[in-house]
């Protein structure tokens, strides 16, 4: 995003309110909702969700840690978290800044489940792999 679209957001600027605090539920909302969103996705037990963001010069960073109890893992609850929460940053600038992109959509780390742990080998956050 531009850099002042970045400002705004971080001084709490936009016209339809608090960005980041919107972004945070819809985040949360959507990790508790994603089988309903992704066909064949396994209703999950969700113990709890946290979404962080990091703002940088020309760009807001989004962050999800989903935790359950349950058998399997919930990758598809922290990338849903991030995706929605993205698209609600996304969603409240639009009116300051038409020429965002969301992108970088990627697993880092998971713990626990049948498969259990994995780490993104080069810890890349672009999702390239570069």
């Amino acid at each position: 995003m531009q850099p002042e679209t970045t400002a705004k957001v971080a001084s709490n600027a936009i016209t339809k309110g608090d960005v980041l605090g919107a972004a945070r539920i819809a985040g949360i909302q959507a990790a508790k909702r994603t089988s309903d969103l992704v066909p064949l996705c396994r209703p999950m037990l969700v113990g709890s969700v946290q979404v962080n963001f990091t703002i940088g010069d020309d760009f807001v960073e989004v962050e999800a840690q989903v935790e359950t109890f349950d058998r399997t893992g919930v990758e598809m609850e922290s990338l849903t978290a991030c995706a929605v929460a993205a698209l609600t940053v996304y969603d409240m600038c639009k009116s300051a800044d038409k020429t965002m992109v969301i992108g970088g959509l990627c697993l880092w780390e998971k713990t626990g489940g049948s498969a259990g742990a994995w780490r993104r080998p080069d810890e890349s956050q672009d999702g390239s792999g570069s």
